[in-house]
Parts: C-alpha cells; structure tokens; sequence
C-alpha cells in the first residue's frame, strides 16, 4: 500500500498540521499559550494531546496496540469533555486528522491514485471519532454522577448544621438553671 508510506514518509509534518487545527478550536490566548510552550509540567494539555495524536497515528498506520490507543484517545477527549466543548466539537479533532493527510499528500494521492487508499485510511479515522464519541460519554456521565453525588454531600452536610442547631435552639434552662428539652421527632435518613 502506498498511501502508508507517504503517511510514514510525511509523518511529522501530518502531526504539525493535525495538532496545528486542534489548538485552533481553542480560544486565541489558549491558542497559544499551548504553541509556545513545550514544558509537559507547564502545558499538560499541548504535551497530552501531542503524545495522544502521535500514538493514534501510529496506530492508525501500524494497527498495533489496541488498547493503547484507547488510552491516549481518552487522554484527548477526557481533556476537552471537562472544558466548555459541544460533543461535537470534543470529537471533531479527530476528523481533523482527514483534513491533514488531505493537505499534506495531496499530490501525492492524485499522482498515485490512492484515492482508494485514502477512502480505506478515512474509515479507519471515522471509526476512531466513534470511539471518542463513546469515550466523551462515559466521561460526561462519570462528571454528571461526580457533581450529583457532590450534591447529595453538600445537602446532606447542611442538614446535619441545621440539626446541630436545632438541636442547640430546642435546649432551654429555666430559671433555676435546669434544661428543658423539647421533644423532636427523628427523621429517617
């Protein structure tokens, strides 16, 4: 198959160009703070992504490591489901990987005809965006059920204060210095 070795021969600038369209879903000053710096401790998130759409590729180009690559795209889509992305655009930089081949071999593919190649090498990127698609949901539903239970804790806590002084408030002394306790019923938890 050809296509795979133009795609091994151009790999780098493919990568460039890939990581070059997801920063630019990112808000300008993100943008590009994520170019500039290459620190992994200082950007996480460039050298996350970086790390995960190389792995892809070479998954994508080797097929080996299956559960490798779920690994690395869950990096990827985990990151961008807890920011302010639409499922769509938490998946669509996927896709960008189509665009880059396009660009970056598009001699390439018409001087070869690899048309047919390329179609093959797409669904193997489709099928990935449905895999992150799966991935963004687990992640959403995992965040939902954290802030749910979160809830339950924050509420039940501020009852447990609102006991403690009702309590406080139901414990009187009298005149003579002895308490008074009013009666209160328990309510089942």
């Amino acid at each position: 198959m050809k296509l795979y070795g133009f795609l091994s021969e151009k790999k780098s600038a493919v990568l460039n160009r890939w990581y070059e369209a997801i920063l630019n879903t990112y808000p300008s000053d993100s943008a590009k703070f994520l170019r500039g710096q290459k620190n992994p401790f200082l950007n996480p998130v460039g050298a996350t992504t970086f790390k995960g759409i190389e792995e892809i590729y070479e998954y994508l180009l080797h097929g080996e490591g299956n559960e490798k690559v779920s690994l690395f795209l869950d990096n990827i889509i985990r990151i961008r489901a807890v920011q302010d992305f639409t499922p769509s655009q938490c998946v669509r930089p996927i896709l960008f990987l189509k665009e880059a081949v396009r660009g970056e071999l598009k001699a390439e593919i018409s001087a070869h005809g690899l048309q047919d190649e390329l179609l093959e090498f797409e669904l193997k990127i489709d099928d990935m965006s449905l895999l992150a698609f799966d991935i963004y949901m687990k992640c959403r539903e995992k965040l939902y059920h954290l802030r749910a239970n979160e809830l339950q804790r924050w509420t039940y806590r501020r009852l447990q204060k609102a006991d403690e002084i009702y309590k406080e408030e139901c414990v009187y002394k009298d005149i003579h210095n002895e308490v008074i306790e009013f009666e209160r019923k328990e309510v089942a938890k």
